[in-house]
């Protein structure tokens, strides 16, 4: 089944085709309807269960709920969330997430430039390694063009060898390593800002935003 992109609008997007046809994922604008799905999948793929702190994951699951639907409320033209759907089981399950913002240059780029932020790429644990997150972040990579930038932005933990190997593979580039203060003394893994410069494909569908 083809894979579907949405429009800007949160509450009633409409989708347009694009990418493989053999892929069974709908890639589409969240609406309030899945914010809990999708804390949810945030919160199991960047914190885990395990040892002492496991007992703080309710509550850091209402916080991410609760971020995400101020942000999902939010006005601003350039602040968006995208979840890819199962359509292969009948029940359209929502099996991944992704968020784009716009934001201004604190020494990536140039001074008081705005660029395309990517974050919180988060799939469900069953659906790993079946593209969805590559379909998400095609579906990124539409947006970003449509919002007339031609670079996209994004970090990653040094240590996080299957998301880096996945983001080298999509075209994404080093662009710095930022070894901060939780580097030198928590001993946690950099993390490392990558790039990728986005072609202009005249034939590609437009997301009419």
């Amino acid at each position: 089944m083809t894979p579907w992109f949405s429009d800007s609008s949160y509450q009633q997007p409409d989708a347009y085709a694009a990418g493989k046809a053999e892929c069974p994922f709908l890639v589409r604008a969240a609406t309030t309807v899945d914010l809990h799905d999708v804390a949810q999948i945030i919160t199991d793929s960047f914190h885990s269960p395990n040892g002492f702190w496991g007992w703080t994951l309710p509550i850091l699951r209402l916080g991410i709920y609760e971020d995400l639907r101020h942000r999902l409320a939010s006005a601003a033209p350039h602040q968006f969330c995208l979840v890819a759907v199962d359509t292969t089981m009948g029940n359209h399950s929502l099996v991944g997430t992704v968020e784009l913002g716009v934001r201004y240059s604190d020494g990536w780029t140039h001074r008081s430039k705005s660029f395309v932020y990517l974050s919180n790429l988060a799939v469900h644990p069953m659906y790993r390694r079946q593209g969805v997150a590559s379909s998400l972040l095609v579906g990124c990579e539409k947006l970003t063009k449509e919002w007339g930038f031609k670079d996209i932005y994004l970090h990653v933990l040094e240590n996080n060898h299957n998301a880096r190997q996945l983001y080298f593979k999509l075209g994404y580039c080093v662009n710095k390593v930022e070894a901060g203060f939780n580097t030198f003394f928590f001993k946690r893994a950099p993390q490392i800002l990558l790039h990728k410069h986005l072609s202009v494909n005249p034939e590609s569908t437009s997301l009419n935003i």
